[in-house]
């Protein structure tokens, strides 16, 4: 996306419509999601994680790129779906819902990589935050940049959230305040919240802030590495999944790309702010 943004080669929007094509392939209209997953079919039926908002700028860009609304529905549908049936009332979300192929009906809801289904997985949350803050962008829907908030909210004003502001890797983790961190979730979290800044909400600087105190942190000794150390990777301390004793407390390739994403939309708002 970024490869045809920058050079408009036609190489790039072949490669962007045919993954779009292939990504609509998983969408069940019984269900109204794309499915994630198709493995472990004893466990799930149809498994759609949170993650997945994230796919959903795909399938906006498709539409503008094609004039085929088809992709534009499927990714309304998904997060209209997701809205209801992954949220919770205070704002937070499980990782996975898995819905009965039989009718699309909610079979279960989970939290497979966080602490318990019933916890705040913090990059789950992150996933959710950006995703619905993108789709208010592409269809102007407010009730996605609400729920948003909402979710924002949950994540500042929770007991657990630690003054640098680079959440621990689930919100309701043991060993607070000595468990790990997820700067992955700190830095996509930030770059939705710049964003947010920009579009009509009540004291847009707040956001602002927000994501200020987190690129600080991110940027910090206690979180930026040293040149040519920690693999080469910008940024350490992030948590792929502890339940699945997998990539703990180690660099993750998004929380360098959504760091770098973040730094960018500062630079752009305060250079045209000072203009």
């Amino acid at each position: 996306g970024n490869g045809y943004r920058l050079t408009q080669d036609s190489g790039y929007k072949d490669i962007l419509l045919q993954s779009a094509y292939t990504l609509i392939r998983r969408y069940n209209p019984k269900v109204g999601c794309i499915r994630s997953w198709d493995h472990n079919r004893d466990k799930w039926q149809y498994p759609v994680i949170i993650d997945n908002m994230m796919n959903l700028e795909l399938l906006f860009a498709a539409t503008r790129l094609s004039g085929d609304s088809a992709f534009y529905k499927v990714a309304v549908s998904h997060v209209d779906r997701t809205i209801k049936e992954q949220y919770r009332p205070d704002g937070s979300c499980y990782h996975v819902v898995d819905y009965s192929m039989k009718d699309g009906s909610v079979r279960n809801r989970h939290t497979a990589q966080g602490y318990a289904h019933e916890s705040a997985w913090s990059r789950g949350q992150a996933w959710g935050i950006y995703g619905l803050t993108l789709c208010y962008r592409e269809t102007g829907d407010r009730k996605y940049l609400d729920l948003a908030l909402k979710a924002i909210r949950f994540m500042f004003s929770h007991k657990n959230t630690p003054e640098d502001l680079v959440f621990y890797w689930d919100m309701d983790a043991p060993n607070i305040p000595d468990d790990y961190r997820d700067a992955s979730a700190a830095a996509c979290i930030a770059s939705a919240l710049y964003e947010i800044s920009t579009v009509d909400v009540p004291e847009p600087q707040t956001y602002k802030a927000y994501a200020d105190r987190i690129m600080k942190s991110l940027a910090s000794p206690a979180y930026r590495a040293e040149l040519g150390t920690n693999g080469n990777f910008l940024l350490m301390h992030c948590v792929g999944s502890i339940p699945h004793n997998g990539e703990i407390d180690v660099p993750l390739n998004y929380a360098d790309y959504y760091f770098l994403e973040a730094l960018k939309r500062k630079r752009d708002i305060e250079q045209k702010g000072s203009k």
